[in-house]
């Protein structure tokens, strides 16, 4: 009989083990179907899919990486079968040695066939499969491409499947840049840095237990699960202190969904809200009135202990009922001990010590979705959309989940009820204090229905009955509770009808009700018991009427002469440029807001004189803050910030064009918050040449555990920026900066130059790192250029980058476009990462 081919003789015949540390290829029996991605910088950088098949390891070489975005379909070329021993290589292999390089362990974890599927399907040119990584989930396809001409290798496309872990197109090669097995950095593994620990994995990639997936499934897009590059550290290792808790914010009743883009919508879950407590000495996890429930949590307090701190996340904590937050199994849950439940995080109220709660909105929740990257599966981001309310709310209704939240998109965090937060309902359900119960003729059967009764102006005040939605159980033990806190008289006056034989109780227990209306006697309707609400207290059960929502928003500032022309040649005028801000303000305002900033200011019109001004002579109204900033020379000058979309007006009314930013924020004027490259190009270089040096920096960032993101600067080219945790002060992030620019020009004297005298940039891109010193600034995200055609700075991704011919892509013409790119997949996450400078 004769002898199968080995499917590793190609793998062997390429390699010298003498020179390589490259495991020799043996077939293996295999222990089931595991997969690795392993990051490969070699001729070119690309990363190497592997799936475990068939006692060896199926390879390809996916050029740009995998991508979460379903529309983004990555060319993944044949390679040859690789040893499963290959699996857990890391390191370099030597230069003139096939695939000489750098190799991360990317990624590592487990996959499978979708049901009626099978590996054989491979030989057939297609796969359809589910993986189960530390950064790649849910479903993926691999198809093969026919051959053209006299190609001899395999073409394959790797696609994204759309399911909950789908997301940004480049979420995963741009911000997953240390290895799941040692953390190290690409750079760091070349110089062969030893790692100081094997970071541990949870069963080969598979997430811990959590309560079941996303409620806004294919919806609403779920963060990407990437590790964080040089993220600030667990509380494990730093000892920082909790935060203490805080009263959380509340949301206003109405009857519909506010419109505008002004607005931002999440899904209402339909659990306990709870503050989440990160730092020294372990989670904690309080109530909305401040006990402390970490107990009554474990799971949640077991995922929790992983996240960096110290911060304190708001959030709900829910049980799922097939695909739904369901508070019937979350009671259910809470009586077991408390586990297979999921919190669903939406707010940041503090992070390393810093307090956020003045921050807008979307600017909070992009610092959590950092933080939350990576995390146990049992702690989730919650999703939103920004506009397009009333959509998701049909959607929601329809789908059986009980509303909609919807939040001011600019607005600060306060910890009362306020018309910042807004919900809509579906179906009408609310607290009620229990008076008392009526007897049931049924045997066995503990009651019949309960009394309920409402907190009015002068106490408690009778609101019906309810009668439906117990278990026998919950009869049971309802009935036992009340034995213990019987009453002679009832804590409401209740109509005689009503109160005949009735039994009553002490008012402290509260019950969960969903019903259609209230009467005009003001008892409910139609009512179905939900549970017991063990985190409220009765004398905080009030009537929930819902109101009216806000008009859509305006400004209160009054723009005049709207009709001045102020971008001659393309006929835009100052009122054209104020609806411009008035719409982007919602996505403008993470940016903008508390950053002390210059203005560029051209009263009569871009074409005129204009000026720059960052000191505050009072003459733009209460509006745009100061804060006091000491100079130089010792003295203290006033330096504009603003905090709202009304801030944002009161300067265009004065003629404002144009905000730059420091790099920090007015809460801790001497740590930044971001760098900021500009890569300025000589007159003579074209923007192809921008463009391709602004993806050899993001590299070199990466290579060092840095990620970064492009910006159109509206000008003449592209700000790469890079987030940080504000930690580094000035000289230690000037001190970086500069010594990374001095070095690539260094590196490539002919592309590059760090040196800003004019002379020295002919036929060079000047790398104007001095953007990143105390008191500099530079232009923010979706500001419009006084230059002509009006361009706006915007946000774009790494690959859209590629194909984009100008920096001035966009114009203030385009706000429409750019809300709908803010919040779409694309740009999700952008310009946010938990990362500190790398000690380099």
């Amino acid at each position: 009989m004769a002898k199968s081919p080995d499917p590793l003789a190609k793998y062997n015949a390429k390699r010298d083990f003498a020179k390589t540390a490259e495991p020799a290829g043996e077939v293996a029996p295999g222990k089931g179907h595991r997969f690795m991605v392993q990051k490969h910088d070699a001729t070119r950088l690309h990363w190497d899919f592997r799936l475990e098949i068939d006692g060896v390891l199926k390879s390809w070489a996916v050029t740009r990486g995998p991508s979460l975005d379903p529309d983004e379909k990555r060319l993944a070329v044949r390679t040859e079968d690789h040893p499963l021993s290959y699996a857990d290589f890391e390191g370099t292999i030597p230069k003139g040695q096939y695939g000489g390089g750098t190799v991360m362990l990317w990624d590592d974890g487990s996959w499978a066939p979708i049901e009626g599927k099978s590996a054989q399907d491979l030989e057939k040119g297609h796969l359809h499969f589910t993986l189960d990584g530390e950064r790649m989930k849910g479903e993926w396809l691999l198809i093969r491409l026919k051959p053209r001409g006299r190609e001899k290798g395999e073409n394959w496309l790797l696609r994204k499947i759309d399911d909950e872990y789908a997301g940004a197109t480049d979420a995963l090669v741009e911000t997953a840049l240390t290895s799941v097995k040692t953390g190290r950095t690409m750079q760091e593994i070349a110089e062969g840095m030893k790692p100081t620990k094997i970071l541990p994995r949870r069963g080969r990639g598979t997430s811990a237990a959590g309560g079941g997936g996303s409620p806004q499934a294919s919806r609403l897009p779920k963060s990407p699960s990437t590790t964080a590059s040089r993220r600030s550290p667990s509380p494990s290792g730093g000892g920082s202190k909790s935060p203490a808790f805080r009263k959380p914010q509340l949301a206003t009743l109405v009857d519909t969904v506010p419109a505008g883009n002004q607005w931002l919508h999440e899904v209402k879950y339909d659990g306990y809200r709870a503050l989440l407590s990160i730092g020294a000495g372990g989670p904690k996890i309080y109530t909305r009135t401040g006990l402390d429930w970490t107990d009554r949590f474990p799971g949640i307090a077991e995922a929790a202990a992983s996240l960096p701190g110290p911060a304190l996340i708001d959030g709900e904590i829910v049980a799922f009922k097939e695909g739904k937050p369901d508070f019937s199994s979350l009671q259910e849950a809470l009586s077991a001990g408390g586990e297979g439940l999921t919190m669903f995080a939406f707010d940041l109220l503090e992070a390393s010590g810093e307090d956020l709660t003045k921050q807008p909105q979307l600017a909070r929740k992009e610092r959590l979705r950092a933080l939350l990257e990576g995390a146990d599966q049992r702690i989730q981001f919650s999703e939103h959309v920004l506009g397009a309310g009333e959509k998701l709310f049909e959607t929601m209704c329809r789908e059986g989940y009980e509303g909609v939240v919807s939040k001011r998109a600019d607005a600060p965090y306060r910890g009362a009820r306020t018309k910042a937060w807004l919900k809509t309902k579906c179906i009408r359900r609310q607290e009620f204090v229990i008076l008392g119960w009526s007897p049931s003729s049924a045997k066995g059967r503990g009651f019949k229905s309960l009394l309920l009764g409402l907190n009015g102006p002068e106490g408690l005040v009778y609101a019906g009955r309810v009668g439906t939605g117990f278990s026998m159980e919950t009869l049971q033990g309802l009935r036992e509770q009340f034995d213990r806190i019987a009453a002679k008289q009832p804590a409401a006056e209740v109509p005689r009808a009503e109160a005949r034989g009735a039994h009553w109780v002490k008012p402290e227990l509260v019950a969960e009700v969903a019903f259609s209306e209230f009467t005009a006697d003001n008892v409910v309707r139609h009512a179905s018991f939900l549970g017991l609400r063990e985190d409220k207290e009765a004398k905080d059960v009030v009537a929930e009427k819902p109101v009216a929502p806000p008009e859509p928003a305006r400004s209160t500032i009054r723009i005049s002469s709207r009709e001045r022309v102020i971008f001659p040649g393309d006929g835009l005028t100052k009122g054209d440029l104020a609806d411009y801000y008035l719409a982007v303000a919602p996505i403008a305002l993470p940016w903008l807001a508390n950053r002390p900033i210059s203005l560029v200011r051209c009263p009569q019109g871009r074409a005129r004189a204009c000026f720059f001004q960052k000191h505050d002579a009072g003459s733009f109204g209460e509006q745009v803050h100061h804060v006091e900033i000491r100079e130089k020379d010792g003295s203290v000058e006033p330096y504009l910030y603003v905090d709202d979309a009304d801030g944002i007006m009161a300067c265009v009314q004065m003629g404002t064009i144009e905000f730059h930013g420091w790099g920090s924020l007015v809460a801790d004027i001497e740590k930044p918050d971001r760098l900021v490259f500009d890569l300025d190009p000589d007159e003579g270089l074209d923007f192809e040449a921008v463009k391709k040096a602004a993806a050899d920096l993001k590299d070199h960032l990466a290579d060092i555990g840095l990620t970064s993101w492009p910006l159109l600067s509206g000008g003449k080219g592209v700000h790469v920026v890079v987030p940080l945790v504000p930690r580094a002060e000035w000289p230690e992030a000037r001190s970086f900066c500069e010594r990374f620019a001095r070095a690539l020009a260094e590196a490539e004297p002919d592309r590059f130059t760090a040196n800003l005298k004019k002379a020295s940039r002919k036929g060079k891109i000047f790398i104007d790192y001095l953007r990143n010193q105390r008191g500099s600034t530079a232009v923010l995200p979706y500001v419009a250029r006084a230059r002509e055609g009006a361009p706006v700075a915007a946000p774009v991704t790494w690959t859209e980058l590629r194909d984009i011919d100008s920096p001035r892509h966009f114009t203030i013409r385009d706000a429409a476009a750019l809300l709908e790119r803010a919040t779409g997949r694309a740009l999700q996450g952008w310009g946010v990462a938990d990362q500190t400078l790398p000690d380099v």
